[in-house]
């Protein structure tokens, strides 16, 4: 079987199924999904050159994403997570995260994720939750109270960070907004004054 074939276990459809998909269908073979996938690729080939560049592509990247999953499982499994539990480190880990919600196999429903990936972010970024609507998919949050200087710039790489690792722990959310916490002012403007005159600089 060719490196090409090998990739079919990495993206069988059905390899991370549900249990009551399992009693449906029969487990995927990984020889026969890997041979099926090479016959796909080879009439690509004879028929479009670029869609099966473009096909193969896009099973060295489903490799590498499922591949990179499997070694930080293994890492998180051989390190004993370090004494704080296989589960808890395992469920706190982008990565690991990111695959088990893409196959609908995580444990936790959202609320408990975005909070998984707000305390992941909260010790440089932190930030509450104010409301999310399930139908919609919006998230609402409130910036916490941090060490920045409240400069524009700061607060809008603080806002990214935050979206980036709810988007790695919940993907339903489909868009953030953000409110300012009541009560909290914007930093005064520091007024530079030219510098006063030293006795050297006297007239």
């Amino acid at each position: 079987m060719s490196a090409r074939a090998t990739a079919a276990p990495a993206v069988a459809p059905g390899a991370g199924a549900p249990q009551g998909a399992a009693s449906r269908d029969a487990a995927p073979n990984a020889e026969t999904t890997g041979r099926r996938v090479e016959e796909v690729l080879d009439h690509l080939a004879g028929r479009d050159r670029e869609a099966s560049a473009a096909a193969e592509e896009l099973v060295r990247l489903l490799m590498d994403f499922y591949g990179a999953g499997l070694a930080r499982i293994m890492h998180l499994v051989g390190s004993g997570a370090e004494g704080g539990g296989l589960r808890p480190a395992l469920l706190s880990d982008e990565l690991v995260t990111s695959l088990l919600v893409l196959h609908d196999l995580h444990p936790e429903d959202t609320a408990a994720r975005i909070g998984r990936a707000l305390d992941s972010v909260r010790r440089q970024h932190p930030a509450d939750v104010v409301e999310f609507e399930e139908e919609s998919g919006e998230l609402r949050l409130r910036a916490g109270e941090g060490g920045g200087c409240g400069c524009p710039s700061t607060n809008q790489q603080a806002q990214q960070a935050v979206e980036a690792a709810v988007s790695c722990f919940a993907p339903e959310v489909t868009s953030v907004r953000w409110e300012v916490a009541a009560g909290r002012t914007e930093p005064a403007l520091l007024q530079i004054s030219p510098r006063p005159p030293t006795a050297a600089t006297a007239p």
